[in-house]
């Protein structure tokens, strides 16, 4: 079985920058992590590394080759080397000045592009969405692009073999079990598993040995600049900025009992009891 993951590196929250004339994030130079899906947790248990999980742990079940892609400024290459300490077989690094500002349309006909080149592939796993953009569309899109039906998000996989797969997906009140033929693109939520820690002589090998990591630019792919990057993009974004914040507060006063009270009343008046 060969399956392809797509994984993001995105900025540490704690360090975004915006570029102020094209309104985009800046990557160069700022300390990034995988992406992450449950943005309150540590860094430690990223969301794409479910995707990651997934993959190598079908792939020890079923044999086959793993394979990570990821388009990112140079740095990008830690994220694929971590993933390479997880048991991925192999990394592609989507790299090119030309890349940069993609929308999701300009991301997602890269990435599809990218796993054209590719041609045997059986399964497609993406995490459900990235922390800077939250957008949740770059799976979809990229399964559209290669016209592969596409099962999203994904909480089980229950059965898989050479032609067809059987998931369990979650619905806003329940749960869906869903059948589709191979090939098929996937998104899934940090339900699906717990990632494994990167073993550390597999990082040495991946971080020693870059030859399981190719660096593929626009020319690799065969693509114009007015297909990738700002130039593909079908949306611009015109303005960044922080919503402000108005917080009002209230001192009560008076003994334990009046506060107690006073507070009481205040959330009867919000319906909050």
């Amino acid at each position: 079985m060969n399956i392809i993951v797509l994984i993001k590196q995105v900025p540490d929250t704690t360090e975004i920058k915006i570029d102020p004339k094209t309104g985009t994030l800046i990557r160069e130079g700022v300390e990034s992590i995988i992406n992450p899906d449950d943005r309150h947790a540590s860094i430690i248990n990223p969301d794409d590394r479910h995707a990651i999980e997934l993959a190598v742990s079908l792939k020890q079940d079923h044999g086959g080759k793993a394979r990570v892609i990821s388009m990112g400024p140079p740095q990008t290459i830690d994220a694929i080397s971590e993933a390479l300490g997880m048991g991925i077989d192999e990394g592609i690094l989507l790299t090119d000045r030309n890349f940069g500002g993609a929308d999701t349309w300009a991301t997602a006909y890269t990435l599809g592009k990218t796993i054209e080149k590719i041609k045997k592939y059986d399964l497609v796993i993406c995490g459900r969405q990235a922390i800077d953009g939250d957008t949740a569309q770059i799976g979809p899109q990229v399964a559209e692009f290669l016209n592969l039906p596409q099962l999203t998000y994904v909480t089980q996989v229950e059965q898989i073999n050479e032609k067809r797969i059987v998931v369990q997906r979650a619905l806003e009140d329940g749960y869906e079990r869903m059948e589709s033929p191979l090939p098929v693109l996937i998104t899934v939520i940090g339900e699906i598993n717990k990632p494994r820690h990167p073993r550390v002589d597999f990082l040495i090998n991946a971080c020693k040995d870059k030859a399981n990591i190719k660096i593929w630019d626009a020319a690799d792919l065969g693509v114009t600049v007015q297909e990738i990057g700002l130039g593909g993009s079908l949306t611009r974004v015109i303005k960044t900025f922080s919503p402000k914040i108005k917080r009002g507060g209230e001192i009560l006063k008076g003994n334990k009992e009046e506060v107690v009270n006073q507070l009481i009343d205040r959330l009867h008046e919000k319906h909050f009891i």
